[in-house]
């Protein structure tokens, strides 16, 4: 068997950018439903959705016959914790709340095989080898790594440079809820303070070289952010996109006003 091919990592020095969808009905059914639809990249949420372990696995079975590439995010960025995500084959995490270089260098070397890093070898028993059924898989897996780390409060944005100047570090994606509320705004993310420190932290994430990433469901914003070289965007969140349809639906019905969509919402 072949090495599965990280193409959401190939494509993310394109120009093009790679648009993506939250997850976080934390259902394997549900994320068919996105892989189907179309999009270049979903985002499996274990930090605020109820995802365990099996059920990353399970979404990770179900999209893999499509062409969009799951993405994990772990609750945190633990070294054991990542090598479980990594072994049930996961090629791509985001990691929240990265305030440091010295983090962010931590997280190389947690998604890499020694000698360059410090992952847990015991491939005979992950679905990431499919079980030692890809020849030298502890030789190729490193190469598809990708690591997307995710900014999100002052002392991120503060330490922006350091970051993203680290090598092994694919990507950087701005969190704008915990960011606007960082900076004062939450629940806020248009606000134009919190978009300046946006626009200005895409541009020097590009001027590092690395990927800049970023999630916003006001369409007017992701496509703006688009416009600025983000080169992967989310534009939505599965469990907002069932809600508003289904209070839509009922509404009409019932003969009541249908939810509104706020501008600069983050989900």
């Amino acid at each position: 068997m072949d090495m599965p091919v990280n193409t959401f990592k190939q494509r993310l020095c394109s120009g093009e950018a790679q648009i993506g969808l939250w997850l976080g009905l934390a259902d394997a059914y549900c994320a068919e439903l996105a892989a189907n639809a179309g999009f270049d990249w979903l985002l499996i949420d274990g930090e605020h959705a109820p995802n365990d372990l099996r059920g990353m696995l399970g979404q990770l079975q179900a999209v893999a016959p499509y062409p969009s590439h799951p993405v994990i995010r772990p609750v945190i960025g633990d070294t054991a914790l990542i090598k479980q995500v990594l072994d049930i084959g996961a090629q791509t995490l985001l990691v929240p709340m990265v305030e440091s270089a010295a983090q962010a260098q931590a997280l190389v070397s947690a998604i890499h095989y020694p000698p360059k890093g410090v992952r847990g070898v015991g491939s005979a028993l992950a679905r990431a080898s499919r079980w030692n059924s890809i020849a030298g898989y502890l030789d190729k897996a490193d190469e598809q790594m990708c690591l997307l780390v995710q900014i999100e409060n002052r002392e991120g944005l503060a330490n922006l440079d350091a970051i993203a100047a680290v090598e092994g570090v694919d990507g950087v994606f701005i969190g704008p809820a915990d960011l606007s509320a960082s900076m004062g705004h939450r629940g806020n993310p248009g606000h134009p303070e919190v978009q300046a420190a946006i626009e200005d932290a895409i541009a020097r994430i590009r001027q590092a070289g690395k990927a800049a990433g970023i999630l916003s469901a006001d369409p007017a914003l992701a496509r703006r952010y688009i416009e600025l070289g983000a080169a992967f965007v989310a534009v939505g969140v599965d469990t907002t996109v069932l809600m508003r349809g289904l209070q839509s639906l009922a509404a009409a019905f019932k003969g009541s006003a249908a939810p509104a969509s706020a501008a600069g919402a983050i989900y």
